[in-house]
């Protein structure tokens, strides 16, 4: 035991788990990463809409999102930047279950999730990944609602669980969006802005798929 790093004993650990992906190290806080400021909301006025290749458009309002089903998710994020950090706890809508109820219908020729933020940002993932259930539209980390510079009021997060920690679909965290307003369904992909600025378009951990060309 290293009584002057425990971290490193920790992070030994998981190493021995094998739940640390290749390039990856362990974190005990929770960085802040991202480009621009962070919005401030009036949730009086926010909304959440649903478009594209769905049988229905919907718009929620901040009230309406949160009589969603919700679900509360234990997982693993690895961030590009090489941190990760483990056991981090989610609560919040999962797709599959909005398709289930139907309030969500997705067409056939749905195929990619484009996922609108703030100012404009924009980030990509196949309709099967964000089924996923490692894939949640988070309102909640470790029991309270998402900081403002974690995303508040609502956030996408992807990760993997303890169980299948070596999911090779394992995709970065930035796949995740922060501060989001929509989702758009597609029938082709639509790379967004990380992925246009050199980012690898489909972001999978333990390939480590960082970046595209020769970065």
């Amino acid at each position: 035991m290293n009584l002057f790093n425990p971290r490193k004993d920790r992070e030994k650990d998981l190493q021995e788990q094998g739940r640390i992906p290749p390039g990856q190290a362990l974190t005990e806080k929770f960085p802040v990463l991202h480009y621009g400021s962070v919005p401030r909301y009036d949730l009086n006025s926010w909304t959440f809409s649903i478009s594209g290749e769905v049988l229905e458009p919907r718009t929620f309002t901040w009230a309406e999102f949160l009589q969603l089903p919700m679900r509360e998710i234990t997982m693993d994020i690895h961030c590009v930047t090489r941190w990760s950090k483990f056991d981090t706890v989610w609560k919040g809508v999962h797709l599959q279950d909005l398709i289930d109820q139907k309030i969500v219908q997705p067409k056939p020729s749905a195929k990619f999730i484009i996922e609108h933020c703030e100012y404009g940002f924009t980030t990509n993932l196949d309709i099967k990944h964000f089924l996923k259930p490692t894939t949640l539209m988070a309102i909640e980390y470790d029991g309270k609602p998402l900081d403002a510079d974690h995303g508040y009021p609502l956030r996408v997060v992807v990760g993997a669980v303890k169980e299948s920690a070596q999911d090779p679909d394992t995709r970065y965290f930035w796949k995740g969006g922060k501060w989001l307003r929509s989702l758009e369904f597609t029938s082709v992909d639509h790379p967004g802005f990380w992925e246009q600025a050199g980012y690898h378009n489909i972001a999978r951990v333990w390939p480590e798929e960082r970046f595209e060309g020769s970065w």
